[in-house]
């Protein structure tokens, strides 16, 4: 048994070393010209419910990948959007730095719909894989297709060298992976986890990534996955006498994020004009878990709204079947989490201010030609 105990802690150790080099390899965008653009760079999103505005309440969809009920959205729109979050997103904030409007879910109904800004593609509970959550969610591959769409609107509308123009000077930003692994822990799945489990996942996000290239889009932004077994709906699935993160979805989003360095690394040396972004979400979301009093806020491990232990049971809003019955906090602003799974604006807030500032450079993107 000791020598079990010896080999599982080592293996750790590594994951984490290479989890560590790997956030060392790339937080700068590669070289680029930079001059002041004609207009603003616009923001086209794809992903999950990170970034999801509202997709979602368009959709045939079970409201456990809804968020369209109160008291989602309370803090800042006064009313459920479909946000995961008592407010506003890292995207909504990213979008208000690069003094673009706030983006509609692409599926919002109306006829007033222009792309010259940007798009949001995103679905809460999609992952990179087509059989995560399948239909239930608005596959990657769909919001591909609705990519397409925007393109041949902006196509129509000017022609085709201002769309080009329009489409090679966006910034094309990505949350997705994290339903990926979740799917694996909170339904009766088969898939066994696995290095090539989580080279399909990459390669199917790169297979993305390389379509909007070939299109014309040259600027990209990435969250790396947070550390998923410090999710409350995750954490509580440890036993009653382990109050720590579970450890075996933790280190599968080490063992992505080392895959996703590495990857994005060998297609800015093979795609030319090819730059990017990595916000380092894993990092930022367990430094606010472990010294939550560091970032102005009281609670890092418990919900602000659910049941359960940790409130990692998704029930807020009383409106899912996994429960009708939750607690609701008093001040969200005090929480790393809103919900089982999502952060509050507070932290997306401060998120968004490290992204556009810090390390990973995400303003440049917006500023490189």
């Amino acid at each position: 048994m000791a020598k079990a105990a010896v080999g599982t802690s080592n293996i750790t150790l590594v994951l984490i070393f290479l989890y560590l080099l790997a956030s060392c390899i790339h937080f700068h965008i590669g070289e680029c010209q930079y001059q002041k653009p004609k207009r603003n760079a616009s923001l086209f999103i794809f992903g999950d419910s990170f970034l999801d505005v509202g997709n979602n309440n368009y959709i045939n969809t079970s409201t456990l990948d809804q968020a369209n009920f109160w008291p989602y959205g309370e803090t800042y729109f006064k009313f459920p959007t479909g946000r995961f979050s008592d407010g506003r997103l890292v995207s909504d904030f990213i979008a208000e730095f690069a003094k673009l409007p706030l983006l509609p879910p692409f599926l919002q109904p109306g006829s007033q719909h222009s792309y010259y800004n940007g798009a949001n593609f995103a679905s809460a509970g999609a992952g990179a894989l087509a059989t995560t959550f399948e239909g239930s969610v608005i596959s990657m591959e769909t919001q591909m297709k609705n990519f397409k769409k925007v393109e041949t609107w902006l196509t129509n509308k000017l022609g085709k060298f201002k769309s080009q123009e329009i489409l090679s000077n966006a910034v094309y930003l990505f949350s997705i992976g994290t339903n990926d692994y979740l799917i694996l822990f909170v339904t009766n799945s088969s898939i066994p986890s696995s290095p090539q489990y989580q080279q399909m996942v990459i390669g199917n996000l790169t297979t993305i990534v390389k379509e909007i290239y070939k299109i014309g889009g040259r600027k990209f932004g990435f969250f790396n996955l947070g550390d998923l077994g410090c999710l409350p709906g995750l954490r509580m699935l440890n036993s009653s006498s382990k109050n720590g993160c579970l450890e075996k979805a933790s280190n599968m989003a080490k063992l992505h994020n080392v895959e996703l360095y590495n990857v994005l690394l060998k297609m800015e040396k093979q795609l030319k004009g090819f730059k990017y972004s990595i916000y380092d979400f894993n990092s930022s979301l367990t430094e606010r878990i472990d010294h939550p009093s560091k970032y102005g806020l009281k609670e890092g491990e418990i919900a602000c709204c659910g049941s359960g232990r940790f409130r990692g049971i998704l029930s807020c809003g009383g409106k899912r079947p996994v429960g009708h019955e939750f607690e609701l906090c008093q001040d969200p602003n005090m929480h790393v989490f809103w919900d089982s799974y999502h952060p509050t604006e507070t932290i997306y807030h401060q998120m968004a201010a490290e992204m556009w500032n810090g390390p990973s450079n995400f303003k440049s993107l917006f500023q490189c030609l």
